[in-house]
């Protein structure tokens, strides 16, 4: 059985990912507060601060979320977690993540994704990505990364209702390392 180390940071030439932390809650919510990052997403109403309350609580009771940063600009730009290691199975989960509008079609997903993969392929055989049916933006970008669509599952996310989810997948032997 293997053992999946969070990492004390990641980081390339984009980004930089540090664990999250209880006081950087303001800051994080500046940036999800716009109601267009949401709009996809099985939870619409996550740019309110109750609902983000929810999200950011179930980030820190996971001990594996990060904050996510402009690693030039010195500016946080969102935030993704790992969650729900499996060690029979060896796979863990890539998700929760959301970035700023200023970011989108820039590369910094895939640069999130590429550091966050390259990490968890040093402890597992598979990442698992959970995305909402109706996320054509995330389905569009986990395509982009080579993941391969494997179904739909019905998925509560912390603290809320079960959406249908499309549930995608990388294979250790299929990511090159970038």
């Amino acid at each position: 059985m293997s053992i999946f180390e969070f990492p004390l940071s990641l980081s390339d030439e984009k980004v930089s990912l540090r664990p999250l932390r209880e006081e950087d809650f303001e800051d994080l919510y500046l940036v999800a507060s716009d109601p267009l990052i949401w709009e996809q997403h099985p939870n619409r109403e996550r740019y309110q601060k109750p609902v983000f309350e929810t999200y950011f609580k179930g980030a820190m009771e996971s001990k594996m979320a990060f904050l996510v940063s402009d690693k030039n600009a010195g500016e946080i730009i969102g935030c993704s977690r790992f969650y729900d290691f499996n060690p029979e199975k060896s796979t863990v989960c890539i998700g929760y993540t959301f970035l700023s509008r200023s970011c989108w079609g820039k590369s910094f997903n895939r640069s999130l994704k590429t550091v966050m993969l390259n990490h968890a392929f040093q402890f597992v055989d598979s990442v698992i990505f959970h995305v909402g049916n109706k996320n054509m933006r995330s389905q569009k970008a986990m395509e982009k990364l080579g993941a391969i669509n494997s179904g739909e599952e019905e998925m509560s996310y912390y603290g809320e209702a079960a959406h249908t989810n499309i549930v995608y997948v990388i294979h250790k032997g299929d990511w090159r390392v970038v």
